[in-house]
């Protein structure tokens, strides 16, 4: 066996790369703790945030438990019959389809509580022989929100919606339509403003 060889430049470079394996192995072992470590700060920051998401936009605090809804008195100077309910089914509807929310009698953890305070249509654009073009048709509702885990989000404030149909029309042969359309609108601004918070 030739001995010159085996302590030659090959033996050493053997050992060269025997010793950057080594290297190798603790740099990995290295990066690996650190990864553990990033993966655990990571899970610790985002279940001690204080608000939970969901992909309705809504931002509820995860305290947040129960929500109750009253019956929003029809108020306006026209009455009219059954949208007291439907309003009220809106809200209902929109906070159970849109957040995990039970629903309870009395106080819950946020409560919705207002009334319709306008129903109402006027003329919009006057055409060139001086006859409305268009009209208006206005729903006005007041609401009180109050949220007893976080009372700064609490507010009261009046949400109005409208939509324009022509004047050729009388109000009865579009209201149902326009209705809807501006209900939902009005529904949604309120859900926004009481848990889109950011």
């Amino acid at each position: 066996m030739n001995l010159e060889f085996q302590s030659g430049p090959y033996i050493e470079r053997l050992r060269n790369m025997g010793l950057n394996n080594i290297n190798n192995v603790k740099l990995l072992y290295k990066n690996r703790w650190l990864s553990v470590l990033l993966i655990v700060l990571g899970v610790v920051i985002f279940t001690s945030c204080k608000i939970s998401y969901s992909f309705s936009g809504a931002s509820i605090s995860p305290e947040a438990k129960t929500v109750s809804i009253s019956y929003f008195q029809n108020r306006a100077p026209i009455v009219q019959p059954g949208l007291s309910q439907y309003v009220t089914d809106a809200l209902v509807d929109k906070c159970k389809g849109q957040t995990s929310l039970d629903f309870v009698n009395g106080n819950g953890d946020v409560n919705f509580e207002g009334e319709i305070t306008g129903y109402n249509t006027q003329p919009r654009a006057v055409a060139a022989d001086a006859r409305a073009a268009s009209n208006r048709f206005t729903i006005t509702v007041k609401v009180k929100f109050t949220n007893a885990i976080e009372p700064e989000y609490s507010f009261e404030q009046t949400f109005s919606g409208y939509e324009d149909y022509d004047s050729s029309l009388n109000l009865s042969d579009v209201e149902n339509e326009l209705s809807d359309t501006i209900i939902e609108k009005i529904i949604e601004d309120i859900f926004n403003a009481a848990f889109v918070n950011w």
